[in-house]
């Protein structure tokens, strides 16, 4: 074996050995974490997962799927080809927020790949692949791949060293994902002080983006990417103008070791909305199959029939459904004064992924001058883990949309929505999904 990969391999296994020191930390998360996730409904940590890491790891075991090793970025690209993750989703992050934050600065920013269900993380000189995935019944599963050439990589999964941040307020209560905006010094460390800022659909333009490197026109918008962090500690200073409409990123880091020279501004968007609507889904699932699981203990106690529903269940499936109801429309997504538009062709390559419907129309269009997507309805929609929700929040988020979109419910939420885009948006459910025309009002 040649001796940097023997080196990486030193690297490797000191890093474990820092986890392996952490254990008494990590067993107080556990305590913290185990209300929800350890739940009899949920049981995070016993459960096995089904997400696409574990297919592809059963692919590889059983000889059907070989990874492929180059000296330059080790696995990425085959990892990356094998989950059908486009170069092109690229987004490159300079801030020290992560498992890996003393490799990553911003002459080696961090580089994500992403495609519905899986996030991939690659630092320069890292012994190893940072891996999210997001599992149909446990949420977001974390797993590291080490970066030496073996015969059948293995993925190693990762629940209290990630689940330290991903799982909590900015989750959602939920095993999660995040994405962030800080104030990056120039060295990429925040500058805590000064907040931070999770980043979905309905962020502020103005607030999006800090510690991220960003290529793409957006007009007179301005966002915090591209740019450090000035000032004395008591007043902190961005120059926004600075990192403006900037379409080429040579002139701030050196782009050679990644896929592409590009962070996309439609693929940093579209990851903002993917993020936070996955922690919606998640948490709808988690809540309603805990509230049915309390309900069925109470009515065996008190002897009523099974499957017999307290307003209780009811007002607690509600709580979390609506805000799925709400993400899934993008109700209070943050409207766009002016045009956006990328540069690494991810525009192009995520539109044509197919959802068609009768007259050719998809929820992948984008439409880029006052918001998202042409058709306000997320794509999640046909995604492994909104199909996995428990039949009562299945039933509750259909029967919402059904509402909102034949115009019955007409409440200030989704007021954004006009009657030809409500009646589009059904149209194109009605022939994609046909789960969804089960639950048409009688």
């Amino acid at each position: 074996m040649p001796s940097s990969y023997k080196n990486r391999e030193v690297c490797l296994w000191a890093g474990l050995s820092v986890l392996t020191a952490l254990l008494p930390v990590l067993v107080v998360a556990k305590g913290r974490l185990q209300d929800d996730m350890e739940h009899e409904a949920i049981q995070y940590l016993k459960a096995e997962p089904t997400d696409p890491i574990i297919q592809l790891q059963k692919e590889i075991d059983a000889g059907r799927v070989k990874l492929e090793f180059d000296k330059k970025n080790g696995y990425l690209r085959s990892v990356l080809k094998n989950l059908h993750i486009s170069t092109t989703s690229q987004a490159l992050t300079f801030a020290k927020t992560s498992l890996q934050r003393e490799r990553i600065n911003p002459r080696q920013p961090r580089a994500l790949y992403f495609n519905d269900q899986t996030y991939i993380g690659f630092v320069q000189d890292s012994p190893l692949l940072e891996i999210s995935s997001t599992d149909p019944q446990l949420g977001g599963t974390f797993y590291l791949l080490p970066q030496m050439p073996v015969a059948k990589p293995k993925f190693v999964r990762q629940n209290y060293e990630c689940l330290q941040c991903h799982s909590g307020s900015l989750t959602n209560g939920v095993s999660g994902h995040i994405m962030r905006s800080v104030y990056p010094r120039l060295d990429g460390q925040p500058e805590f002080r000064a907040g931070t800022h999770l980043t979905s659909d309905q962020s502020p333009f103005s607030e999006r983006w800090g510690g991220w490197f960003v290529t793409g026109k957006h007009g007179f918008m301005r966002h915090l990417g591209n740019v450090m962090a000035t000032g004395d500690g008591e007043t902190i200073l961005m120059d926004k103008e600075a990192g403006a409409n900037i379409t080429q990123l040579n002139s701030l880091v050196d782009t050679s070791p990644y896929l592409t020279p590009y962070s996309d501004i439609v693929a940093l968007m579209v990851l903002g909305h993917q993020v936070n609507l996955h922690n919606l889904i998640t948490r709808a699932n988690w809540h309603t199959r805990m509230a049915l699981h309390y309900e069925k203990q109470l009515n065996k106690e008190l002897g009523r029939p099974e499957g017999s529903h307290l307003d209780s269940t009811l007002s607690r499936i509600k709580s979390v459904c609506e805000p799925l109801v709400q993400g899934l429309l993008f109700s209070k997504a943050e409207p766009l004064p002016c045009a956006i538009a990328g540069t690494s062709g991810y525009t192009e390559a995520f539109s044509k992924q197919g959802g068609y419907d009768k007259k050719g129309r998809n929820l992948r269009e984008f439409d880029l001058k006052k918001r998202l997507f042409k058709y306000p309805c997320s794509y999640l929609i046909y995604s492994p883990e909104f199909s996995a929700l428990p039949p009562m929040a299945k039933e509750y988020t259909y029967r919402r949309l059904w509402q909102v979109l034949s115009g019955t419910d007409k409440i200030a939420d989704f007021a954004s929505l006009s009657e030809s885009e409500r009646t589009s948006i059904r149209e194109i459910l009605c022939d994609t999904k046909p789960e969804f025309v089960q639950y048409k009002p009688q």
